[in-house]
């Protein structure tokens, strides 16, 4: 039940992922390959970034999520995200894709139909423009940041969920989370220069597919993940600024605080609110 969910279940995922260890297959941008890789690592996943036509279907055969990004989208890599995601569906392992900028341009939107046409993901994410564009709300972007609040994408991520019959995340100062049967959580930690790091939305995306790969609901998955990262950015902040530190600081200590943030520090600042399913 919904409501009987806790910090405590969810910080269970999180040493799930960090004893399982699972293998992470990431189709991502070129921006933030590097980071999302870091992520995954801090966290104790391992990740794998592989996109050659050769090889994507062999990588989607033995990994335990698939992750696609369509930041840096081209045709080549268009089409691994097919065929990796049309191995997934098969196999019958959780992906998840970060819509990056959908809205933007008419490319963007033709891709993401592709994608959706060969499989629905398990898990969409993405801030609320994306998600609302997703869903076929006409909604003004700014290339890949959010012309629109979390507030006004809900409806939006609600059909979506129903459409895809998965779990929907709008990321932004308040995270929601919703499935098709109607669960709705938010989550409210976090620290506003997290926005200023670029790769952190993506890099959440990353932590989902992990998260994914250990826990068999993918909604709580997902929740679990945002959660974490939330409380992660929240003290690494903090602590970055006790020091007069700035965002570039903030790179590494969101890394050092996924390595290293313990229960009772997740456990006594999580802010999660759970509706009621519908």
């Amino acid at each position: 039940m919904i409501d009987q969910l806790q910090a405590s279940d969810l910080w269970a995922d999180v040493l799930a992922v960090r004893a399982q260890r699972p293998l992470v297959h990431s189709i991502t941008n070129l921006v933030v390959m590097n980071y999302n890789a870091n992520f995954l690592l801090a966290m104790g996943a391992s990740p794998v970034m592989a996109h050659a036509h050769e090889e994507v279907c062999d990588m989607a055969a033995i990994a335990q999520a698939l992750v696609l990004n369509i930041g840096t989208l081209e045709p080549y890599w268009i089409e691994s995200m097919r065929l990796g995601l049309e191995i997934a569906a098969k196999r019958g392992i959780k992906t998840v894709l970060d819509p990056v900028g959908a809205g933007a341009t008419s490319y963007r939107n033709q891709s993401i139909a592709a994608l959706l046409a060969q499989a629905s993901p398990s898990v969409i994410r993405g801030n609320a423009s994306e998600i609302m564009s997703v869903a076929g709300v006409a909604v003004q972007t700014r290339g890949v940041d959010s012309g629109a609040a979390v507030t006004d994408a809900l409806q939006a991520a609600r059909d979506l969920a129903t459409s895809t019959g998965g779990v929907v995340c709008v990321s932004g100062e308040v995270d929601h989370v919703l499935d098709a049967s109607g669960r709705h959580a938010s989550l409210s930690n976090g620290h506003e220069w997290m926005t200023r790091i670029t790769g952190v939305g993506c890099s959440a995306t990353a932590l989902v597919g992990a998260f994914c790969a250990v826990q068999p609901d993918a909604w709580r998955a997902t929740l679990s993940a945002m959660a974490y990262l939330g409380v992660v950015g929240e003290v690494a902040a903090e602590q970055v600024m006790a020091r007069g530190q700035g965002v570039g600081s903030l790179q590494i200590a969101l890394l050092d605080q996924l390595q290293l943030l313990d229960e009772v520090s997740f456990t006594s600042r999580l802010k999660m609110h759970l509706s009621p399913s519908v």
